[in-house]
């Protein structure tokens, strides 16, 4: 990805700089109505520099005149941004409104509901207050953190259930195997095995779930692995210290 950006960005200073390119007159109301740019007319543009580039959406950026498009180059996420006379591109980390900066950044929320407990390997008591749900790879080393401080939570608290839902990465080869095995046999003693670094055996059924984990992990824009979802929706990336964590689960 960094590649394809650091390419974008030389062929963008190598370009003859225009000075009027943002100076012409533009909308005094809905740029839509003048403007318009589809994923099609976007990929076009954006391959010329990143030509593994997936367009996934095009909308107006924060900043009038300029498309933002957003995209995928395997399991990366990035934007670009495009001028309105679509002759110019700009490759920035992020636009950031100046009300925004100083003040503490809103936590991403998710709809908890899509996330099927039942085919999640539970860790925890069932009818736990509080349930935690844990997008999780065996063979992330964060991941293999996480499940040691999760299970320390587990030792103190009653109140609380870890539901994993295994989203194995595509670069952990062996990952999805593991997964696979895990969800057969659905024993927690294997759980930890695999957590733990140990040896896994083969899968002895089939199953589409991690297909349907890795299809609802896109759809709540989680890219890498650990994401834990509170309830309420809350999401918590990375791996988060036992007491950490179990003030997180109470902070509703």
């Amino acid at each position: 990805m960094k590649k394809f950006l650091i390419l974008l960005f030389a062929l963008l200073l190598a370009a003859p700089a225009a000075a009027d390119a943002f100076t012409a007159q533009g909308c005094g109301g809905d740029c839509m109505q003048c403007h318009k740019m589809d994923k099609k007319e976007a990929e076009g543009i954006v391959k010329k520099g990143i030509p593994a580039a997936k367009i996934t959406d095009v909308k107006l950026s924060p900043v009038k005149a300029l498309w933002q498009v957003d995209f995928e180059v395997e399991t990366q996420k990035g934007s670009v941004f495009i001028d309105f006379s679509k002759q110019y591109l700009l490759v920035v980390q992020q636009i950031v409104p100046i009300a925004s900066i100083g003040k503490r950044p809103e936590p991403q929320k998710v709809d908890f509901k899509k996330i099927k407990l039942d085919t999640a390997l539970l860790m925890g008591p069932k009818n736990a207050k509080q349930k935690i749900a844990v997008f999780t790879d065996p063979d992330c080393p964060y991941c293999q953190k996480l499940h040691t401080e999760m299970k320390a939570v587990l030792k103190k608290r009653k109140d609380v259930a870890f539901y994993i839902v295994l989203f194995p990465l595509e670069f952990h080869k062996d990952a999805d195997r593991k997964s696979r095995t895990m969800l057969c046999e659905k024993d927690l003693a294997l759980v930890d095995d695999a957590f733990a670094g140990k040896p896994v055996p083969d899968p002895k059924c089939q199953t589409d779930q991690i297909e349907k984990n890795k299809a609802l992990a896109r759809e709540f824009g989680f890219t890498g692995t650990p994401v834990l979802v509170r309830s309420d929706g809350e999401v918590q990336v990375g791996l988060v210290p036992a007491d950490r964590l179990s003030d997180w689960i109470d902070k509703k």
